[in-house]
Formats: structure tokens, sequence, C-alpha cells
């Protein structure tokens, strides 16, 4: 199911400053970008942020920027998607089980571009990477984390998706496709867990932002059309929060009217 992104999310919804307080959330791609802002303002909200992505250097930049700010310490775990084994994920589990406990919400932002190229001429190798790290890692790493996850009583998982996940594209290739199948592991999931458990999963289709993924799919646009990063962030607070305890299995997109 397709939600407008309405002005209860955009302009009117206004949480409070201890929304997501004592909360343990782990957001992937977060050192830059969308994962970035949202990661900050998870953790001006009161959050422990699990800070993943490949690069120590920009992890460490945004550790610094929140602790400076006074927010809860959050935690480094540099980690690459696109080759990471199962143990890999096995063992990110049994580190956020011994320092934390559990798992209150889970952001899978992480995503690679590839090839904007037909697809009888896709390199097959990069292929595999983009579907690698775009939908095998939020499968995997979901399925780690879950038994942590299970042991919040208000956990929230939630996927950013994007445009060209709604209706395909010519040239998008695995982009495109990889971005489909995390609407149908969105939906898979929520119907899942809809009983007998506390775990609410939705999607975010942030639409036109800027970002470098955007920038290097659209290298001639003009980047002052494009909403910053920290201009989409109300909704994602929206769906980490208790406030959207009764939403599941929908994606929200913010362009949609």
């Amino acid at each position: 199911m397709m939600d407008s992104y309405t002005n209860t999310h955009r302009e009117t919804y206004s949480p409070s400053a201890e929304l997501l307080k004592n909360r343990v959330i782990l957001v992937t791609g977060a050192s830059r970008g969308i994962g970035h802002a949202v990661a900050k303002t998870f953790a001006a909200h009161g959050a422990t942020v699990i800070l993943l992505a490949r690069t120590v250097k920009k992890l460490e930049a945004l550790y610094d920027e929140i602790v400076a700010a006074g927010h809860p310490t959050p935690a480094i775990y540099p980690f690459n998607l696109a080759n990471a084994a199962p143990k890999d994920y096995q063992d990110l589990h049994h580190s956020i089980e011994h320092h934390f406990g559990r798992l209150d919400g889970l952001l899978h932002n992480a995503a690679e571009l590839g090839s904007l190229t037909p697809l009888e001429h896709y390199p097959i190798e990069q292929w595999y990477q983009v579907l690698q790290l775009n939908l095998n890692s939020a499968f995997l790493l979901t399925q780690a984390t879950l038994p942590l996850l299970k042991r919040s009583l208000d956990a929230s998982i939630v996927f950013t998706t994007a445009n060209e996940g709604t209706i395909g594209k010519a040239y998008w290739g695995a982009y495109g496709v990889s971005k489909f199948a995390v609407n149908g592991l969105m939906q898979t999931l929520a119907s899942e867990l809809e009983t007998n458990t506390s775990i609410r999963v939705n999607s975010v289709n942030p639409g036109r932002v800027r970002t470098l993924l955007r920038a290097s799919a659209y290298p001639a646009e003009n980047t002052k059309d494009l909403a910053l990063p920290e201009t989409i962030l109300p909704l994602y607070l929206y769906l980490m929060g208790s406030d959207s305890r009764e939403i599941r299995g929908r994606t929200f997109d913010r362009e949609h009217h």
C-alpha cells in the first residue's frame, strides 16, 4: 500500500524531544546522505544509534558530531554489506546482544546505484554486487537481528526505497529491480510479523533528495531543485517512534499526492 506523504508527516508532525529515548537503533549507510542525517536526528531525539557503514573515518566524524551535541553516545560498527558473509552478520548480532541486549529499531538505508545500462549489456558482476548490497544484505541483516528486535516492546524496521522501485524504468538495471524487491521484502516481513510480535515494518520513498547517489544518476540535474536530506527527517522519526505503532506494511512516498 502506498501512502502519500501528507501534512501529518510533513509540516504538522512535531515529534517530542524524547521520542526515541532509551531506544537502540541500527542505521545502515550512516556515513553520508540520508543515513547520516537520519542517524543524527535519531540521536537528537534520544536514541542510542549504532552507526553502520564501510568508511571508518566518516563514521568517526559522525560519532564526534553526535557526542559534541550532547546526545547519547553512539556505537560504530564498520561493515561492508557488499561482501559480508553470513558469519559476519552473526558476529554483528552477538556484538549488539553483548553491548545492548536488544534492538528497538533497524533502518535499511545503504544502497548502490550500479550502471544505468540496458539489461542486454548489464555487467554481470555488477548485477550481483548491486543486488547483494541493496537486497540480499537487507534480508541477511534483518534475519540476524530479528531475535534482538523481538526483545523490544515496540520495535520498528524501516526500509528506504525509491521512485524506481514503483514503476519499471528503462536502463535502471539492478538498482531498479532491487528496489522493487525491497518493497516485496518489506511487505512479506510486515505480514509475517503482524501477529505475535511487536515489530512493525514499513518503507520510505524519499523522492528526489540531494545525495551523492542521486548526483551519480542525474549529473546534469540542478541540485537546487532537490530536497536536502534534513527536510525528510520527520517521516523517518514518525515511523521509528511509537506514534506509528499501528502502521504496518506501508510505503510512504514523500512526493506522492
